[in-house]
């Protein structure tokens, strides 16, 4: 009779269990909804991280690291998703993790991560930023391929954008490419090879006049070549 009573109580508060989770479920569905027509970013990352617990997916994972990589909490984002390299994930899984650790200083991190989601999905975007961590981590020949691979498939409404200024703005990828194109001939020698990074960098400012980034390395190059010919 006591084991009956024992089994019945148990059966009775797993029912409870069920029925509690199944509303909260569909209490923070709602609310995430409602924080999603408000504009509440962190109520919707509130909500999301309550069904993770709730009922955990990796989708929603995603969605969650997703959100805290917009508002620039990169840490966070690789908190809930994590920096392991996985082909069967998602490409945005892939593509956040990347993103969040170029941007924390991981440069060869994060190039693992975008080589593996070029080997998914290669495009022009995914290859700027592997030329752009190749040419920090003094790959000059990786870096290379990677912007002549850009220049030949990049199209024309391709654009990207920059975050150097207090204001961000963009420019044709064609151009962004063009300027990494200068700067890897730079490194290539950077005692003959001033002038044609400058041309380089001219054309790219052809292409984009605002392109504030080109212009402060145009400046720098110039400068240099002064100093060097009154040495000379």
């Amino acid at each position: 009779m006591k084991k009956m009573i024992t089994v019945l109580a148990l059966l009775i508060s797993a029912n409870i269990i069920a029925q509690t989770e199944s509303e909260l479920k569909k209490h923070f569905e709602a609310y995430y909804k409602q924080m999603q027509i408000q504009g509440d970013v962190q109520g919707v990352i509130n909500a999301l991280t309550h069904l993770v617990i709730i009922e955990p997916s990796q989708a929603r994972k995603d969605t969650l690291a997703y959100i805290y990589a917009s508002e620039g909490r990169y840490l966070e984002a690789l908190n809930v998703i994590g920096i392991d390299k996985n082909p069967n994930a998602s490409n945005m899984n892939i593509e956040i993790k990347a993103v969040s650790l170029k941007t924390l200083g991981e440069a060869e991190r994060s190039l693992e991560l975008y080589e593996l989601l070029f080997q998914k999905e290669p495009n022009p975007y995914i290859a700027y930023e592997i030329a752009d961590l190749k040419l920090q981590l003094q790959d000059l020949s990786g870096a290379e391929a990677s912007i002549e691979y850009g220049l030949k498939n990049v199209k024309d409404d391709m654009n990207r954008t920059y975050y150097e200024t207090q204001q961000p703005y963009q420019v044709s990828l064609k151009a962004a490419f063009t300027y990494l194109k200068a700067i890897l001939t730079f490194n290539k020698d950077q005692n003959n090879n001033i002038d044609a990074a400058i041309s380089l960098l001219n054309e790219a400012l052809t292409m984009d006049e605002n392109f504030n980034l080109a212009k402060i390395s145009k400046d720098a190059l110039t400068n240099r070549k002064k100093e060097m010919n009154k040495k000379n």
